[in-house]
């Protein structure tokens, strides 16, 4: 059973879609108040590490497909639809790894995991999560500052599909 956080008064969530600046606000906060950085991101290849094809189907499907597959063959609404982190695959590792740090300082948890559904029985209250949806151009704007535009589209056979699939399907 995952660890129920709802009692911990100290752990703020910043969730919303790629993109949206989540990583460099929840840092600044971190930093400016003193509080326990957990970025979903840098957490994911151990979580991945840590599923088992039971209890994350979609994700040992997403594993076994080609990048073609995963980017460029399907439509955006089917990648949504069966994409393993949207599908709350994996969510009991954010909540243990937050229930394992310690308490002597607030934690402030983000990324793109953090899916409203997932986190709300999770919050001390609704004050404590916070999700910024940014649009179309400003997401893409975003990857094209950070020069990750085309990393993952890139690594197809038909980029330009891909990468309109990747920023139709957030």
């Amino acid at each position: 059973m995952p660890a129920d956080l709802s009692a911990r008064s100290d752990i703020f969530w910043l969730g919303g879609g790629s993109g949206a600046a989540k990583s460099t606000i929840a840092r600044r906060l971190a930093q400016k108040h003193g509080m326990t950085f957990y970025g979903t991101d840098e957490a994911m290849r151990s979580h991945g590490e840590r599923a088992t094809p039971e209890e994350c189907p979609q994700l040992d499907a997403f594993r076994r497909m080609t990048m073609d597959e995963r980017w460029a063959d399907r439509a955006p609404e089917v990648m949504l639809d069966t994409f393993h982190w949207f599908r709350g695959e994996g969510f009991r590792f954010i909540l243990e790894d937050l229930a394992s740090l310690p308490a002597d300082k607030p934690i402030i948890a983000e990324g793109f995991r953090l899916l409203p559904h997932l986190v709300k029985p999770h919050l001390a209250s609704a004050r404590h999560g916070v999700w910024l949806i940014p649009t179309r151009d400003f997401r893409r704007k975003a990857f094209e500052a950070r020069g990750t535009l085309w990393t993952i589209a890139a690594q197809t056979s038909r980029p330009e599909v891909a990468l309109q699939n990747l920023l139709h399907r957030d």
